[in-house]
């Protein structure tokens, strides 16, 4: 299996001189025409999708490529709001024409995914803190990935929530969410002092597995901070967190759900939060390890590209539940359809539990029940003891052709 990617994508000439380069994008991006025009003729181009391989996340020369605060912005005289990038750090200055051409193209795509729930807001007086990601790949096999968090700013009396975005070719959601919990930190003082921070994190190296990078910053009235980032010692799956996924579902299901993975059909979630959407649709995906997803991959769908859910290809996509009655009402054929909120399937094939052949099956419960040390809980309450990774590979031994093995990985918290 290739590695995952979207089904929207752009085109553009290599400033190099190498010929026309293509983007694929977890998430989608804006592109020249209406973006369900460009879904449209993006589906119809999957022989072209088939040819590149993409390997796993690749570390990059610096822990990300930009810091971005999107914010919503009255949309004319009506009452919808349109997301609107208000900080970037760097400016990137004296690019090339093509360099600059993309540049434009991906920063004005990601306001739409860091706001995928629509333009229908209104001033909050409280609003959940989320934090979600999306991802970026190119057909070389590099990845961006849009680490997220979406909070209402500090202040008095109703306003509008606001995202800090961080772009980073590194695959590490726990390290960024701390990152993003001391950007957080320095906004409330002032965008000024979010500067230096994240500078001397951009000259940092990114660490080992197991490794430590200490950052010196100052804070007025606090004085001088060290901030230390540590990189999980076990690289295998870094960059997921299994611990919602797990307690949404059961085992049973979660086994359903790679089942249907494995055979490359259409899989659909729905959940209310952006934090437990893209949190679940990423660990759903890494259970194929170490295959990966070759499909159409959107953590969480803007719903100006709810019309996914109708593609005749396979597909792995998250969806908010206020778009449930528009998912249901749509044309759809063989959907594996998993309400996070509930627990349970909304519509199946009707097959997943006879996909894997029985003692496989029985064999791969155990493992799982073995990871906790108490029975799982159904619903939200579920709360599993430990957090661990189930990973599959195959082997293949002397004239017993090829089985399924599965390994349960500890993590470590970060």
């Amino acid at each position: 299996m290739a590695a995952p990617r979207g089904e929207v994508a752009w085109n553009h000439t290599d400033p190099l001189g190498h010929g026309p380069l293509r983007y694929q994008v977890g998430l989608g991006v804006l592109v020249s025409g209406s973006l369900q025009d460009n879904l449209r003729d993006a589906v119809k181009e999957p022989e072209r999708a088939q040819e590149h391989c993409l390997p796993p996340f690749a570390g990059g020369q610096h822990f990300f490529e930009y810091l971005l605060v999107v914010s919503l912005k009255k949309k004319g005289s009506g009452a919808d709001y349109e997301p609107t990038i208000t900080y970037q750090f760097p400016k990137r200055e004296n690019l090339l024409r093509g360099q600059q051409e993309e540049e434009e193209r991906l920063l004005g795509a990601i306001p739409l995914f860091c706001f995928p729930d629509g333009n229908e807001w209104a001033p909050l007086t409280e609003y959940p803190r989320e934090t979600f990601s999306f991802v970026l790949t190119n057909v070389d096999g590099s990845r961006k990935i849009g680490y997220c968090r979406r909070l209402l700013p500090a202040g008095r009396g109703p306003r509008l929530p606001k995202v800090y975005c961080i772009i980073s070719c590194i695959g590490c959601f726990g390290l960024f969410s701390k990152i993003l919990d001391e950007v957080e930190k320095r906004h409330q003082i002032s965008m000024a002092v979010i500067y230096p921070f994240m500078q001397g994190l951009r000259e940092a190296a990114f660490p080992a597995p197991g490794k430590t990078v200490t950052l010196k910053s100052f804070i007025p009235d606090s004085g001088t901070e060290f901030i230390s980032l540590t990189r999980p010692l076990d690289s295998h799956l870094e960059h997921v967190d299994f611990s919602s996924l797990l307690r949404c579902l059961r085992f049973e299901q979660i086994l359903q759900i790679f089942a249907s993975a494995v055979l490359e059909r259409r899989i659909i979630f729905l959940a209310e939060g952006l934090s437990t959407l893209s949190q679940c649709i990423h660990a759903a995906a890494a259970l194929l390890y170490p295959f990966s997803w070759a499909h159409t991959y959107i953590p969480v769908v803007p719903e100006r590209l709810l019309d996914t859910v109708c593609c005749p290809t396979p597909f792995m996509v998250g969806v908010q539940m206020r778009f449930q009655q528009q998912v249901m009402d749509s044309p759809m054929e063989e959907v594996l359809l998993v309400n996070l909120c509930e627990g349970t399937f909304l519509m199946s094939v009707g097959d997943e539990k006879d996909i894997l052949p029985p003692k496989l099956q029985d064999d791969i419960l155990d493992s799982l029940g073995q990871g906790t040390n108490e029975p799982q809980r159904s619903g939200e309450e579920q709360e599993p003891s430990c957090r661990y990774t189930v990973t599959a590979s195959y082997h293949s031994k002397a004239r017993e052709g090829h089985c399924l093995q599965v390994r349960l990985l500890p993590t470590e918290d970060t």
